[in-house]
């Protein structure tokens, strides 16, 4: 019989971590697979969405931050409380369905399927639709003419980062598995040595992907396998740390794999073009909002970049 743990890194998630908590205990009824631990590692949340929580009749284990660690970090410490054969990262937003769980671990334990490392399933919101989230490996040129909206304007000469452009009910191999719902061999957690930490949130499961495929696995996309994702999550609440997050670890990304000069570059591309496409789409849209976000962003941006730039350069 095949086990598993499930991790979840909770941050604010409110109800949403009750909903999927009870989604997990209505999958967890086929017999052909065990879950032995559901790890809520808790990045220091003040909404009090861990109260409802202790008596689902799941075998949960409660990890509790004094602060917010991060997403790579908080994941990295869930993998390690348990010891199962697979490791589940999922989502506090994310609802399964009652065969979820089943289909994606059989998938897994099928001969055929040895070289997989990495399973992600596909992913609707509550009108059924299919979320379009399967992503491309990034290199520092896709990200240059991502800066411009290159991809926006003509997605046929400038694939999008996100796969458009390919029908979602085909299961095949792809580059990145959403992280939403992000299935992986134990095994191959611990060769890779897990998530790198220095992703506070954003290019952590993209970063692990791409170690797993130059190691010599596979990410697999398996499409007759459902689970609800609200999309967002909590850092909705927080847009414009979103976006900080978001343009600090694709510095660290593009350093990471491609090295120092091109991390330079996607920097200064950056601050001279990428920002002001934001600004003007924020106008174009009147969205005095996202306008002010797009600043403080860029603002938290400029302040960490020499902190940033010495990192990468050692």
């Amino acid at each position: 019989m095949a086990d598993f743990d499930i991790v979840i890194v909770n941050w604010n998630a409110g109800n949403k971590l009750f909903e999927c908590l009870d989604s997990i205990r209505g999958s967890n009824v086929d017999s052909s697979f065990c879950l032995v631990k559901c790890i809520i590692v808790d990045n220091a949340s003040r909404d009090g969405s861990l109260e409802n929580i202790k008596d689902m009749g799941l075998p949960i284990e409660l990890i509790v931050n004094t602060e917010n660690k991060g997403f790579g970090f908080a994941s990295n410490q869930g993998a390690k409380d348990g010891h199962s054969q697979y490791i589940l990262f999922l989502n506090p937003d994310v609802r399964l369905f009652p065969d979820s769980l089943s289909k994606s671990v059989s998938f897994m334990e099928s001969p055929d399927n040895k070289q997989i490392g990495v399973l992600g399933i596909q992913m609707v919101d509550e009108n059924g639709t299919v979320h379009h989230n399967v992503a491309r490996f990034p290199s520092p040129k896709s990200l240059f003419y991502q800066m411009f909206g290159l991809d926006r304007l003509w997605p046929k000469r400038f694939p999008p980062h996100f796969m458009t452009d390919w029908n979602y009910t085909e299961s095949r191999v792809i580059d990145q598995v959403p992280g939403a719902f992000f299935l992986v061999r134990r095994s191959l957690f611990k060769d890779l040595n897990g998530f790198d930490e220095r992703f506070f949130m954003y290019f952590e499961d993209l970063d692990f992907a791409y170690r797993a495929r130059m190691g010599g696995w596979v990410n697999y996309y398996l499409s007759n396998v459902k689970a609800f994702h609200h999309g967002g999550g909590t850092t909705n609440q927080v847009r414009a740390l979103r976006l900080f997050y978001m343009l600090r670890s694709r510095v660290y990304y593009v350093a990471k794999h491609f090295g120092f000069y091109h991390a330079l570059w996607i920097v200064i591309a950056s601050l001279v073009i990428e920002i002001w496409v934001r600004l003007g789409w924020s106008l174009i849209n009147w969205s005095g909002r996202n306008f002010l976000e797009t600043l403080q962003a860029y603002i938290l941006y400029i302040k960490e970049l020499p902190a940033l730039m010495k990192k990468i350069k050692e």
